[in-house]
């Protein structure tokens, strides 16, 4: 932008200079080529008294006039001067040929002429010269005396045009940087709300229009600041009140007398305890970044497939895991990885019957982060797009692929849906890597706007946590046959 500024500076004033200068040279030129022939016709018309001298005094002759001439002559020199007298032709002063304009200024008439090969000639007419009749004095100006002190007039005048050209380059970058800097603080003050820093603030200054922008922009920081806050809040207290029927819950179970029932009535109270204290933790989290850059999704993938095997096993279910040695880091929280990897099989135990078999394959991708594929030999997806939010064949809440989706997107990763070699159903999470580049000063830090699933962590965790409750809450309700 402050380029474009001082180019458009640079194009007016440059139109404006050729607007006015131009004409002003020319004007210089023509004046310069007037007064040089009118010096010239000046001196021919003080020569014209001298030369009429001849017919009041004919003892004069033409000896004492042809002095007079080569006098004038030697005195200038750049425009000299000649005499013809009629009719017997004679030339006094510095040659000249008997021309065509000579013979018609002969005829009484006084001008001046331009000369074949540059310069201007004044011829003045005298008449009435006894024994010579009529007398034509010519001067004659050189092409050099009519441009003399023009070539150096129109360097001046470019001299001052690249002056004022410069000048208003100096004064349209001043004005371009006192608009462009507060521009830049005001984008990258966009730029770190849009990547969850919203104490990010745009400095109050510049032009009046930039100064009620960032009052706009800082004023819709602190209102998203209040609304999350406010949100987590709420979902915090709401988690909290969970509790008290969770309690009665568990007190009602521990009365029951078969034991075992008991048993297995208990462990399902206390795991939806631990995902309400889970849901607490994640609402009262910060909402600065620089919290959990990441996790090691093989790590995650067989600590939670160990937890899935049992009842595998119990429904007899072929579960084939296949992950890499090593170490695979990608940009998702474990907590959230485990989540992401608990939907896709919780989807494949609820809605395939029992002894179809599944896989969990890890793999790294080209670029850093890995690749997670959870398959099956089911009948595969009914709704033709299953992972849209609310939308579920299967009597469920349809959330469970949107969640998933979603924390796939955050990490820079994508989530497709497809077929397994044997036609059942075939998730792909694509997941980012999470080697991050270090944390830059305020005014470097990067937003990613091109990653649709690119969101605030704030929103994100604020999402999660009430999606993952309505998720778990519903999971008891799912119907085979649809996701």
């Amino acid at each position: 932008m402050r380029l474009r500024i001082i180019l458009l500076a640079v194009a007016i004033s440059s139109m404006i200079l050729v607007s006015f200068l131009v004409p002003l040279a020319l004007l210089l030129r023509t004046f310069q080529a007037d007064r040089a022939v009118s010096a010239a016709t000046v001196q021919a018309q003080f020569m014209a008294p001298l030369v009429a001298t001849l017919g009041t005094s004919p003892t004069l002759g033409t000896s004492p006039l042809g002095l007079a001439v080569a006098r004038v002559n030697a005195q200038d020199e750049s425009q000299p001067v000649t005499i013809f007298l009629l009719p017997g032709r004679q030339t006094l002063g510095a040659r000249a040929p008997w021309s065509s304009s000579v013979q018609l200024a002969a005829s009484g008439k006084s001008f001046s002429d331009h000369v074949p090969g540059g310069g201007t000639e004044v011829l003045v007419a005298v008449e009435g010269l006894p024994g010579h009749g009529t007398a034509v004095i010519r001067t004659f100006v050189s092409q050099a005396q009519l441009t003399h002190g023009v070539l150096r007039a129109w360097l001046v005048l470019g001299g001052v045009a690249l002056g004022l050209i410069a000048l208003s380059v100096i004064v349209s970058a001043q004005l371009a940087r006192s608009l462009v800097r507060p521009l830049g603080a005001l984008a990258r003050a966009s730029e770190q709300l849009a990547a969850g820093d919203l104490s990010a603030r745009a400095p109050f200054e510049g032009a009046p229009e930039i100064r009620k922008v960032s009052l706009g922009l800082n004023r819709l920081a602190v209102r998203i600041g209040e609304a999350l806050a406010h949100e987590r809040e709420t979902v915090a207290d709401l988690s909290h009140r969970l509790r008290t029927p969770l309690t009665a819950l568990r007190i009602d179970a521990e009365s029951l007398r078969d034991e075992e029932e008991m048993t297995r009535v208990i462990a399902g109270v206390d795991d939806v305890s631990r995902t309400v204290n889970e849901i607490i933790r994640e609402a009262r989290r910060p909402t600065e970044p620089g919290g959990e850059a990441g996790c090691d999704v093989v790590s995650v993938v067989a600590e939670r497939t160990a937890f899935w095997r049992p009842l595998a096993e119990d429904q007899y279910r072929r579960m084939t895991v296949d992950v890499p040695d090593g170490h695979l880091r990608v940009l998702v929280p474990s907590h959230d990885m485990a989540a992401c990897l608990d939907i896709l099989l919780e989807n494949v135990f609820a809605h395939t019957p029992e002894g179809t078999a599944l896989s969990v394959r890890v793999s790294g991708r080209a670029r850093g982060g890995a690749w997670l594929v959870v398959s099956d030999d089911g009948p595969g997806f009914a709704h033709p797009d299953p992972a849209r939010r609310g939308q579920s064949s299967g009597g469920s809440t349809g959330l469970g692929l949107d969640i998933a989706q979603r924390i796939a997107e955050a990490s820079g990763g994508t989530l497709t849906l497809g077929r397994s070699p044997s036609g059942g159903a075939a998730v792909t999470v694509g997941l980012g890597p999470a080697a991050r580049p270090e944390r830059q000063p305020r005014r470097h830090v990067r937003a990613r706007p091109h990653l649709p699933g690119h969101r605030v962590r704030a929103e994100r965790d604020t999402q999660l946590s009430d999606e993952l409750s309505a998720w778990t809450s519903a999971m008891s309700g799912r119907d085979p046959g649809g996701r």
